[in-house]
């Protein structure tokens, strides 16, 4: 439980930093077209901001839980205990 707040903090990041792969050019460029530094660094740390705010409501409203559900849709273990658990009986 040490280190759970940083991991929850790097997930939130992961999540918004995967989603927004293609936006992520976007900002890339115009960080290019305006040689000014200032404005560059800007526009990172709107970005890195968004990332993280991106993934914190994909977590906060449990779109996270739909993600691993599809996943599971398709996975062959969790296929098959789904279809064992289902149909034994408990005593």
């Amino acid at each position: 439980m040490k280190y759970y707040k940083f991991c929850l903090w790097k997930a939130y990041f992961d999540k918004g930093y995967s989603l927004s792969s293609y936006p992520k050019w976007v900002f890339a460029v115009a960080a290019i077209k305006f040689t000014n530094v200032k404005i560059a660094l800007i526009l990172g740390i709107i970005y890195t901001l968004s990332c993280f705010i991106i993934g914190w409501a994909w977590y906060k409203y449990d779109v996270i839980l739909a993600e691993a559900e599809v996943s599971n849709k398709f996975n062959l273990f969790v296929r098959e205990m789904r279809s064992k658990i289902k149909t034994k009986t408990f005593k």
